[in-house]
């Protein structure tokens, strides 16, 4: 009887303990606050984490830093405040007890000195480019982390978003608006940086898996229209990435295993006398796992590792520098089986060799010159190599080199952006591009008809583009804001230019409500390798038709509204227009070829740049900001993509879906005080894309796949539909935060058509399917 006793006294003090510990979890908020423009430091501003008992707050020293301790772990709201300056108030600062929580904040100064503007908490805060008012969106790393299959990927993520749709789930290329892919560009620190993605095919804005760690994001900006002046050589969307800093005065680590790899991450200070920190993330990952546990990813060995880092490093009156950088190699490598009797199709035949490697390295020197103008200036070494080699058994067995490509782009960038404010109402913001190219081109593919490899592409050298611009932001009134810039970009290697205007106005109807136009011309260069395709003539020499084609241009129109119906409830309606012109198509009048159609790779044709197309449509977003820890995101998109080529004729563009549904939502449920538990689902309705029906017998005929030309892009796939579901239990321990999480992609096992084509083994004409039902586990601790 006593030991019974003992033993309940003693199970009723674990569960005392473990409840006292659970409701004493802690953690640290720092951070910075600064100027939005200058980014000049503010002291003296007062930060206050709301509904918390006794009040938790501090105020900035002289360098525009805080420090709030003792902040007990879970969401809470920090509100900022500075004389002169609007209050703002961020109302999602997740606290875990594995890790501090440093945050560097701007804020907005008042057109109407000494008077109190109260910023109401909208959830989600204007887009961190102050200049971009219309079809621009924040995210956050959270988002990354926490939408169903979006598996830490900011592309993958932002196909939530209304008006961006994946082209197909063996990948996270995304059209924007019924646009190409390629229209796409990527910016890491305000510099444009290379496809930042593994297994990314040539010409194209995605691949297989981001290189990018989200350990190393912060929150960011993803614009899909009219971008003001300081973007350019893109015409479809931007994703400008922001990196944050590691820790200075704490070292923390996270490591994360999974199916689709391993993650070892590592954050600090250099010492304790220094305010420079590191931050490091090394990934490793083999597919061949989720074949182990039964789900087919195909037969080929598929490998890919990848490094980013952000280094910062303070020097005082000098001014801040940061390295920064990524990296990652992939490969993928399939043998045929040397039996016959196995070969269910052509591709069954081939050994194939594919190489893709990324990488970038970045040095930035921030310097604020003086209380209104501050200086950027960044230096980025960039490139990456595609390579892909095939071999047909014969036979006997036998190898039969059919296909070979290498493509080498490297390049330098230097970059200087000065920001600075006349006063509270006007600001500019001007800088210049300089980029140094290098490439290294070579394509040889088999001619079915003559059965002889023929070198389409042999091309090496280097090339230069100069980007400059200039934006000015004139806040007229508290309720009226002006925006104008100019873009001019230029191509030295053939001469070509674009000077393209960009304007927008907003007008705040009554708090929370907005009305926003905008408008943008926006140009683009055409993928490098397109320049130098070459056509062998009769003596043996070679001509390069396409050495003086234009850039690709397309105005843009955007109109918005924007409502904030109340503290987490957010409706927004944008329509849009684009006119797309000097597309290069093909001079046959026969033809139907566009480059805007394509989906990677260098075209070798001759090409000229008479195409046009135009895109309009109507996007509606309902959102709701994490509330009572429940969160929603449905959009929706009607929209219109067509193009006409040399035949005179409008099409519709392969990305011609016309309509798109998307439901992204999720709820937590707090547990024992120190756990959370997760429910995060997306489901996804969208219109099939556009293929260009398959002539079987003339297929036949040349033993490869032939089109209909006439009838381009005139069927329509089935309409997409999938849904994705991400499980996840987060556990605060006293120094420690624990996450288990499963992903399952296409949850019902949908088969979602790719496309059709011709196989030359059986006869026929076959259909590939997407992805299937797809579980991705993984498991996180952060310390």
């Amino acid at each position: 009887m006593i030991k019974l006793k003992v033993i309940l006294f003693s199970l009723a003090a674990l569960c005392s303990l473990k409840g006292a510990l659970a409701q004493g979890l802690t953690q640290t908020i720092r951070g910075t606050i600064v100027d939005k423009i200058s980014q000049t430091p503010l002291p003296g501003s007062n930060v206050i984490i709301l509904n918390t008992q006794p009040v938790l707050g501090a105020t900035t020293d002289t360098d525009g830093n805080f420090k709030i301790s003792n902040v007990p772990v879970g969401t809470h709201a920090v509100k900022i405040s500075f004389i002169g300056y609007k209050e703002k108030i961020l109302p999602l600062v997740i606290v875990n007890s594995g890790k501090e929580v440093v945050l560097n904040i701007p804020i907005e100064e008042d057109i109407v000195q000494m008077k109190e503007i109260v910023v109401r908490a909208t959830q989600k805060e204007k887009p961190i480019n102050d200049m971009a008012v219309v079809s621009a969106r924040t995210f956050s790393v959270e988002e990354t982390r926490k939408f169903a299959a979006a598996v830490n990927d900011p592309a993958r993520m932002v196909t939530s978003f209304a008006g961006v749709i994946q082209t197909d789930d063996g990948n996270n290329n995304v059209s924007i608006r019924g646009n190409s892919p390629y229209g796409l560009q990527w910016r890491m620190e305000g510099v444009d940086i290379p496809n930042p993605n593994h297994f990314a095919n040539t010409g194209t804005a995605g691949g297989g898996i981001s290189i990018l760690s989200s350990q190393l994001l912060t929150n960011s900006d993803f614009l899909t229209g009219a971008f003001p002046g300081e973007y350019g050589n893109a015409l479809s969307g931007v994703f400008d990435l922001q990196l944050r800093k590691g820790n200075n005065e704490k070292s923390e680590y996270t490591l994360q295993a999974g199916f689709l790899g391993i993650d070892v991450a590592a954050e600090g200070p250099f010492s304790k006398s220094y305010k420079g920190s590191y931050l490091i993330n090394y990934r490793y990952s083999t597919l061949s796992i989720l074949d182990r546990i039964g789900v087919s990813v195909g037969d080929a060995v598929t490998n890919f590792q990848d490094l980013s880092f952000n280094i910062y490093l303070p020097t005082g009156k000098w001014g801040t520098f940061s390295l920064f950088g990524f990296g990652g190699l992939s490969d993928q490598h399939l043998n045929a089986k040397k039996d016959s009797s196995s070969w269910d199709s052509d591709d069954d035949r081939f050994n194939n060799t594919y190489v893709s490697n990324t990488g970038a390295v970045g040095l930035k020197h921030s310097l604020v010159l003086d209380r209104n103008t501050h200086l950027q200036t960044s230096l980025l070494f960039s490139g990456n190599e595609n390579g892909d080699k095939a071999y047909k058994l014969d036979d006997t067995y036998s190898e039969d080199l059919h296909y070979h490509e290498r493509y080498i782009n490297k390049k330098i960038t230097l970059t200087t952006v000065l920001n600075h404010k006349f006063s509270s109402r006007h600001s500019v913001r001007t800088g210049i591009y300089l980029n140094k190219l290098r490439y290294d081109f070579y394509l040889n593919d088999m001619n079915e008809q003559t059965l002889q490899l023929e070198e389409l592409l042999n091309a090496g050298g280097t090339a230069e583009m100069v980007q400059a611009f200039g934006q000015w932001n004139f806040r007229a009134s508290e309720k009226i804001t002006f925006n104008a810039g100019l873009h001019y970009l230029k191509l030295l290697l053939n001469n070509t230019s674009s000077i393209e205007p960009r304007a927008s106005v907003s007008y705040t109807v009554k708090e929370g409500k907005n009305i926003s136009i905008g408008y943008g011309l926006h140009g683009q260069i055409q993928p490098l390798g397109s320049y130098f395709a070459q056509i062998k003539n009769e003596d043996g020499s070679y001509t390069r038709p396409n050495e003086n084609l234009d850039l690709t241009k397309s105005h843009h129109a955007v109109l918005a509204y924007d409502n904030s119906l109340n503290d987490h409830l957010r409706l927004k309606i944008e329509t849009y227009y684009q006119h797309l012109f000097d597309i290069p198509i093909s001079p046959d009048e026969n033809s139907t070829l566009a480059l805007i159609n394509t989906q990677g790779g260098f075209e070798t044709d001759p090409l000229v740049n008479k195409g046009i197309g135009r895109n309009y449509g109507l996007e509606l977003t309902l959102e709701q900001f994490m509330h009572n820890n429940l969160y929603f995101v449905i959009s929706s998109s009607l929209y219109d993509s067509r193009y006409k080529a040399a035949d005179g004729v409008w099409r519709n563009t392969r990305y011609n879906g016309n309509y798109s549904f998307n439901i992204t939502a999720g709820k937590e449920f707090i547990w024992k005080k120190d756990r959370v538990f997760g429910i995060n689902l997306r489901t996804v309705y969208s219109g099939g894309f556009r293929e260009t029906p398959i002539d079987a017998e003339k297929s036949m005929q040349n033993n490869e796949t032939e089109y209909i030309e006439a009838l381009a892009f005139s069927e329509k796939l089935a309409d997409y539909f999938r849904t994705d579901l991400r499980l996840s239990l987060k556990r605060n321990k006293p120094k420690s935060t624990h996450t288990l999480a499963l992903d399952i992609q296409n949850i019902s096992n949908h088969e979602n058509i790719f496309g059709r084509y011709f196989d030359s083994f059986t006869g026929e004409v076959k259909t590939a399917y997407q992805l299937p039902l797809l579980p991705v586990l993984s498991y996180k601790v952060e310390f």
